[in-house]
C-alpha cells in the first residue's frame, strides 16, 4: 500500500530527485507531495509539476502519513524541534536518508513514532535507485512497507543499520564514482579520436551494457572480464595497465577515506 500524503522535508538534490521519482513512477498524484526548503524558488520545477513547495517545516508535515527527512546531517537537531510535536501528535511513518543520524537519536525526539532509514542515491528521480533500508528491528512490517515503497523507485533491500555507512559510500557516493570513471572513460574517448558526444554515449552505452550483464547473469564481474579478454589481446593490455598504475587500489582507498569521512560528519553533526 502507498502512501496518501507525503512530506519531504529538505528540498536539495536527494529530496527532490526522491519527489520527481514518485512523480515519474507515479506512486501518488503531485499534488499529494510537499517538498520544503529555504528557497523555493529553487524548486519550481516540482512547483510546475503540481508539487506543494513550502518553507515552513512545521506547516508541512501537517496530514502526511510519510515524512522523509532529507535535510543536512547539522540541520537535524532543529529540524526535529520544530516538527516533533506535530510528528508525535499524528504519528506518520517516518524515513530518514541523512548521513550519520541513527535510528536512536531520532527516537529520543520521536518516542513512540515508527522510524526507518534509507539510504537511495540521486538516480531514484529516473526510478533506478539502489536503496538500503533499516528499521533496526523496530517494526518489521513498516520496514517491509517502506521497502516496497523504495522498490518501486529502483532496487531496494533490507539491512543491518551499522551497515548503513557503507551502504552509504557503495550505493550513494557510489554514483559519482562511477560517473568520475564514466568522465575518464569518454575522456580517454576523445584523445583517441571521437568527439565529445560521441565519446560518452559510447562510454555510457557500454557501461550500461556492462551493469546489465552482470544484474541479469548474476556473474562474477571477473567472469564476463574473461570473455572480452583474449591472450596478448588488446583488453588484457589496456586492463594491466590500469592495474599497474594503481586502478583497483585507488577505489578501495576511496571507498574507505569516504567511508571514514562518515565519522567526522556525525562529530559535526553532534557538536
Amino acid at each position: 500500500m502507498n502512501f496518501k500524503k507525503i512530506t519531504i522535508l529538505g528540498g536539495g538534490n536527494l529530496g527532490s530527485s526522491i519527489a520527481q521519482g514518485i512523480i515519474d513512477k507515479k506512486l501518488t498524484n503531485p499534488q499529494n507531495i510537499t517538498i520544503t526548503r529555504r528557497r523555493v524558488h529553487l524548486l519550481d520545477a516540482l512547483k510546475n509539476q503540481g508539487v506543494t513547495v513550502l518553507s515552513e517545516n512545521e506547516k508541512a508535515v501537517e496530514g502526511s502519513d510519510l515524512v522523509i527527512f532529507a535535510v543536512k546531517p547539522h540541520q537535524i537537531n532543529g529540524l526535529l524541534e520544530k516538527v516533533a510535536p506535530t510528528i508525535k501528535a499524528q504519528k506518520p511513518i517516518v524515513v530518514s536518508v541523512i548521513t550519520g543520524v541513527t535510528i536512536s537519536q531520532l527516537k529520543k525526539a520521536l518516542p513512540g513514532i515508527n522510524v526507518v532509514r534509507a539510504m537511495p542515491n540521486t538516480a531514484i528521480a529516473l526510478g533506478e535507485s539502489m536503496t538500503c533500508i533499516s528499521g533496526n528491528g523496530d517494526s518489521k512490517n513498516t520496514e517491509e512497507r517502506v521497502r516496497k515503497f523504495f522498490g518501486q523507485l529502483g532496487e531496494a533491500i533490507i539491512i543491518n543499520e551499522e551497515l548503513m555507512g557503507a551502504a552509504t559510500v557503495i550505493g550513494a557516493c557510489g554514483v559519482a564514482f562511477a560517473l568520475r570513471f564514466m568522465r575518464a572513460m569518454s575522456q580517454g574517448g576523445i584523445e583517441i579520436g571521437f568527439g565529445a558526444e560521441v565519446s560518452q554515449l559510447i562510454t555510457a552505452q557500454t557501461l550500461k551494457g556492462a551493469t546489465r550483464l552482470i544484474l541479469e547473469s548474476q556473474n562474477h564481474p571477473e567472469k564476463e572480464i574473461d570473455k572480452v579478454t583474449t591472450p596478448m589481446g588488446v583488453t588484457i593490455s589496456g586492463l594491466n595497465e590500469m592495474e599497474h598504475q594503481g586502478f583497483s587500489s585507488a577505489v578501495i582507498k576511496g571507498l574507505l577515506t569516504s567511508f571514514n569521512k562518515l565519522d567526522l560528519v556525525k562529530l559535526k553533526k553532534d557538536n
